[in-house]
């Protein structure tokens, strides 16, 4: 076999139309062998002889894509000082672009004796580990274009590839689950049809089924263990995975991009599926573990700010190099168009707080390619001062969790909520506006993939996850939900009617918001998991999405009829009216050149007349009128043209008892009401009620209306 210097760049495995480039970074080791796996379980090696900065590299002529590989590094095992080389063990390429097969669990594939935690364990791991894979890097793009919607036009849509597309009625057996069923028109005319503009994709980067979860017959569902930051997950593929997962992705990507969808990645930079000093080699650990990972003071031990084992080590060069070049990849080669990050505040973590100047966010903000796409941040991780709601830089979004507290608290009747409710609904000026940011840095969520479906957040108090081997102490245990006086299912008619009129209540002021709404999967049809909110080990019926057999009726009967009808005429609502989505922050007064002396927004008790002060901090104040001034929208339109639109009052009623609304008597003499959560529909049929300056409206406990007055 011919062997060639090669380059140290690109790192990992480039393959050129007449053979591949190879090079991997390690500090560590003493030498590097690249081992060319055959399908008969032999495999050839190579050494990388060459080595520049500490880049080992060799270029193979002949070397196709699919041919799958890994390397064996040789070098010092001493955990005392914090290196774990150990050549016994086949490692993943930490730039594979694909990687083929899964880890079968056992002594092999750790690097110490399971009853000796300190000596060196020399079992190969290569007949019951994953390997990486060269890929061809050419796809017909044809003229693929980045939608590059805009914040404010944005509704994000979090999904699992295939708890989404896993029960599809109409989707065929053999695309279920993956890639390919995302680029199906069954699910894409779904996603257009609720008004999609990004579909937000649980992780798609390669990621690992813990060893404790496979023995108990469970798995990381989820995926929040990645062990390729540049390869799509292989079991998410239907047409293979020698490379063919790569391809798979981009066509999804494409399909999704024709119908106006962008595709954000929620990606997981923060820790890697080797866990901590008892977790596997797999890749990171044996190439170069103190290069890659934060250490403890003892080196034996990870500094874990993630609950999973480990931490990535921030300020290490080359960890940021890997980041930089993952998410350079997956816009350049890959098309996607954001990244939501999990546990963000770790990649702030340079030394030990967080901090919000840290080398990682100077790279992205000088990089050309990753400053220009959509970076929303989970703002928070679980080490020390690790929630930083809004304490994140100028181009980032964030998921707005003080969002999600305070509209649960509010419709659940917890006192004092109202104050922060009216911050919360008007694009949470307190968090973003102080930093140059705008209401549209707050990404507005009630659920999400962690915690309790929409279904469930009104049907029961308490989690209920003994399915995931715990004995229930997994989870958040402190959910701000309320079951409306049952716990978990109920035939009685007064609760199913509350509990849809919650729902639309959650829907409606979710798109009522100023910011980003993101709606959770199958929360448009009412999907439960049976109050289980920690489902990440659940790769079941239940936590795939139950497709209703019509767009008509959801799962839950009664309490969720209508509710896909309702919330397609929300999002409509919100995409046909710029007042309900602002570019900036209200001002609270009339706004110059506008020809308008009302205030582009104004707050009313139920009796008609401005909240003052003692209205805001009394404790038992649930309810309150919001007027949107259609006339009074700063911020001009694409061409600097002035923007209007019609104007609108919001009633919300939050209070256990039914209440009389007063129409504010200065601020328009004729309204419509539009939205009307007491009704089933949520819709008026054929346009609502028309009410007059002065009027009363009479306003169901827990429901809100909406009337609209035309420009």
């Amino acid at each position: 076999m011919q062997v060639w210097p090669g380059q140290a760049y690109p790192l990992g495995a480039t393959y050129d139309g007449a053979g591949t480039n190879f090079a991997v970074f390690t500090e560590a080791a003493d030498r590097v062998e690249l081992c060319l796996l055959h399908d008969d379980g032999s495999e050839t090696a190579v050494e990388l002889r060459e080595s520049d900065a500490f880049v080992r590299h060799a270029y193979v002529p002949g070397v196709m894509p699919g041919q799958r590989y890994g390397f064996r590094v040789h070098g010092p095992y001493d955990p005392a000082r914090g290196l774990r080389c150990n050549s016994a063990k086949l490692l993943l390429d930490p730039y594979a672009k694909a990687v083929s097969g899964s880890v079968r669990w056992g002594e092999e594939v750790y690097g110490y004796h399971f009853g000796a935690p300190e000596r060196r364990n020399d079992l190969d791991s290569a007949p019951h580990t994953m390997s990486s894979v060269v890929i061809n890097p050419y796809f017909d793009w044809s003229d693929d274009r980045p939608p590059r919607t805009e914040y404010h036009h944005t509704v994000i849509y979090e999904a699992h590839v295939k708890g989404l597309t896993m029960r599809h009625p109409g989707l065929p057996e053999e695309l279920r689950g993956t890639y390919a069923a995302l680029a199906h028109p069954a699910v894409i005319d779904h996603l257009t049809g609720l008004g999609v503009t990004a579909l937000e994709l649980m992780p798609v980067h390669q990621f690992v089924n813990d060893h404790r979860l496979t023995d108990l017959g469970l798995s990381n569902y989820w995926g929040y263990n990645t062990i390729g930051f540049f390869a799509p997950h292989n079991a998410y593929a239907s047409w293979g995975d020698r490379g063919q997962q790569v391809l798979e992705f981009k066509s999804a990507v494409r399909a999704l991009h024709e119908a106006g969808i962008e595709v954000i990645l929620d990606v997981v930079y923060n820790h890697t599926a080797e866990g901590n000093h008892l977790g596997p080699t797999l890749s990171f650990k044996g190439i170069d573990n103190p290069s890659y990972y934060r250490l403890a003071e003892d080196p034996r031990y990870y500094t874990d700010t993630t609950g999973t084992g480990n931490s990535l080590l921030m300020r290490s060069p080359h960890v940021l190099q890997l980041i930089m070049d993952s998410l350079r990849y997956w816009v350049l080669e890959m098309h996607v168009d954001g990244f939501r990050f999990d546990l963000a505040a770790t990649l702030a973590r340079q030394f030990h707080e967080v901090d919000r100047l840290s080398s990682f966010f100077d790279l992205v903000q000088q990089d050309p390619v990753v400053s220009q796409v959509k970076l929303i941040a989970e703002p928070w991780d679980v080490g020390e001062g690790g929630y930083q709601v809004g304490n994140f830089p100028p181009l980032w979004a964030e998921w707005n969790g003080k969002y999600r507290d305070t509209v649960r608290d509010l419709w659940r009747g917890e006192p004092r909520a109202l104050a922060e409710f009216a911050s919360r609904l008007t694009g949470s000026s307190d968090l973003y506006q102080n930093d140059g940011r705008r209401p549209l840095a707050s990404i507005n969520f009630v659920t999400c993939h962690d915690g309790f479906t929409l279904r469930d957040l009104v049907s029961y108090n308490d989690k209920h996850n003994r399915a995931n081997g715990e004995d229930n102490r997994d989870g958040e245990s402190h959910n701000r939900s309320w079951n409306c006086g049952v716990e978990g299912e109920t035939d009685d008619p007064g609760v199913r009617a509350l509990r849809a009129r919650q729902l639309r209540n959650f829907v409606a002021t979710l798109m009522l918001s100023q910011g980003v709404p993101m709606v959770s999967h199958g929360d448009e049809f009412a999907r439960t998991q049976q109050g289980n909110n920690n489902a990440y080990c659940q790769d079941n019926q239940l936590s795939w999405v139950r497709w209703p057999d019509t767009g008509e009726e959801g799962e839950a009967g009664d309490e969720a009829g209508g509710l896909l009808e309702f919330t397609r005429a929300m999002v409509w609502l919100r995409r046909d009216h710029p007042v309900l989505r602002r570019r900036r922050f209200f001002h609270g007064r009339p706004v110059e050149g506008t020809h308008d002396a009302l205030s582009d927004i104004a707050w009313f008790t139920p009796e008609g007349t401005e909240m003052t002060q003692r209205d805001w901090d009394s404790a038992r104040a649930s309810a309150l009128t919001v007027f949107l001034n259609g006339n009074a929208i700063s911020e001009p339109g694409p061409r600097g043209e002035r923007v209007t639109d019609d104007s609108f009052l919001l009633m919300f009623n939050a209070s256990p008892e039914s209440m009389e609304f007063l129409v504010p008597v200065d601020h328009g003499r004729q309204w419509q009401v539009v939205v009307d959560t007491a009704r089933p529909e949520g819709v008026p049929p054929g346009g609502g009620a028309k009410v007059g300056a002065g009027d009363l409206l009479t306003l169901l406990d827990r429901s809100l209306t909406v009337l609209q007055r035309p420009a």
